[in-house]
């Protein structure tokens, strides 16, 4: 599996500290991870740092997990193509692709997610 940055990004989310990911990102970072619930409804949860870490506080902890099923890098950046399930089951597609600075921190993360769409799915 390539994108070795976005994997551990993902499995620190699901730990018991996904607060963690925090020692991944860039001091300039930024980010988007526009949320799909379904029914053509989305919430786009976007800035630096701080909105990060207010994005960590109103997530569920320990409730989805992600599973990376492709990853590649491309120079400085990293990209995956996973799921995200609740107890197993089947919740969400979600891409996301990060650029990497030169400290190998993440400067810029887009993450999209939407339910409508199960890539494992025949």
């Amino acid at each position: 599996m390539s994108a070795p940055l976005l994997t551990r990004w993902f499995a620190t989310m699901d730990s018991e500290h996904p607060e963690d990911i925090l020692g991944l990102i860039a001091p300039d970072f930024r980010f988007s991870i526009v949320f799909g619930t379904g029914g053509a409804e989305a919430r786009d949860f976007n800035g630096g740092r701080d909105a990060m870490e207010g994005y960590l506080a109103q997530r569920e902890k320990g409730v989805l997990t992600h599973h990376v099923l492709s990853g590649s890098v491309v120079g400085t950046d990293e990209l995956v193509l996973g799921q995200a399930r609740r107890a197993g089951e089947f919740e969400s597609t979600f891409v996301a692709c990060a650029r990497l600075d030169e400290a190998g921190k993440v400067a810029t993360l887009m993450i999209g997610r939407s339910p409508e769409l199960d890539v494992e799915a025949r």
